[in-house]
């Protein structure tokens, strides 16, 4: 089946007369009535029924013209979206981000998004995933980059990739050298961690149940950076999404295991109809800055050979 059989179907359910359908789609008659029977044979059913020369839809018909109306519809505001280009996009996105993506993730995929899209205002917000999803269902926020929360029944979550989470140490903590670290070895073990609203905090809190270790949880705080700057100045560790890891010489990371934390982040999107043209291309920018990174992909200014 191919989109003109669609486009010729509708026009001779509205015109119910060959000739004018023709002629309203520049053909023949003869080509008209050839596809109309393609259609027909395809779907093992008549859609029309020809007595003399009038034309009637059969049940069939009048039952298969609304979806394909609907398709017709789609595929002609998905064209006029490309044909208007770029420029069509405005308005303003609220987007809600956990710390991870707050820190590198989310800045260079709104970088490269307002590159292409400069008319569209973003305002984004650092929040944790039960918030994002507040304000997704309160509509105060267009998207949420989040790992899932808890509840999701009006949520629509997307993943987007899987990520391990890793210890970090200062360079003259006795862990700074190991291979790697099992979590029933931070028994005792002074911590700063994410406050307990943080989906992230509540990972690693079943994961110490599970091997049993009950580490000293020296701080709590609300943001990634901060941790990660009190890890380089004391003696305590944390642990933070492998992504999160900025590159610093005062810091060593150490993969988990027994059992390893594993996050998978996502978009959040609220359940509705149809999301708005620059939400749809904000999401697609997304999407493929996460495959990039997945597959560490070297973007083209970094590709070998490149100037």
């Amino acid at each position: 089946m191919e989109l003109r059989h669609l486009r010729y179907f509708a026009a001779l359910a509205e015109c119910l007369n060959f000739t004018r359908a023709a002629q309203r789609m520049h053909v023949t008659q003869s080509t008209l009535s050839h596809q109309i029977r393609q259609l027909e044979e395809e779907l093992g059913q008549a859609l029309f029924d020809r007595i003399g020369r009038k034309v009637l839809l059969t049940e069939a018909g009048e039952s298969f013209l609304g979806y394909a109306a609907k398709a017709l519809r789609e595929v002609d505001q998905g064209l006029n979206e490309l044909r208007s280009g770029s420029a069509a996009l405005s308005g303003e996105l609220r987007i809600g981000a956990t710390p991870t993506f707050s820190m590198e993730f989310l800045p260079e995929c709104l970088a490269r998004f307002m590159a292409r899209h400069p008319e569209v205002k973003i305002v984004a917000e650092e929040l944790s995933a039960q918030d994002i999803a507040s304000g997704l269902l309160a509509e105060r926020l267009d998207l949420g980059v989040s790992y899932q929360p808890a509840e999701t029944d009006a949520l629509w979550f997307e993943p987007l990739r899987s990520e391990e989470m890793v210890l970090v140490v200062g360079r003259s903590h006795p862990f700074a050298q190991r291979r790697r670290v099992r979590m029933v070895e931070l028994h005792r073990q002074p911590l700063v961690l994410l406050t307990p609203g943080f989906a992230t905090r509540r990972l690693l809190d079943e994961c110490f149940r599970h091997s049993g270790a009950e580490p000293l949880i020296a701080v709590e705080m609300n943001a990634v950076m901060p941790m990660l700057g009190l890890v380089a100045r004391t003696g305590l560790a944390t642990i933070v999404s492998e992504h999160a890891l900025p590159l610093r010489e005062d810091l060593a990371a150490v993969p988990l295991e027994e059992p390893t934390p594993v996050r998978t982040p996502g978009l959040l999107w609220k359940q509705r109809p149809r999301q708005s043209a620059a939400l749809r291309a904000l999401a697609a920018e997304i999407r493929r800055m996460a495959l990039r990174r997945s597959r560490r992909v070297p973007e083209p200014d970094d590709a070998p050979g490149a100037a």
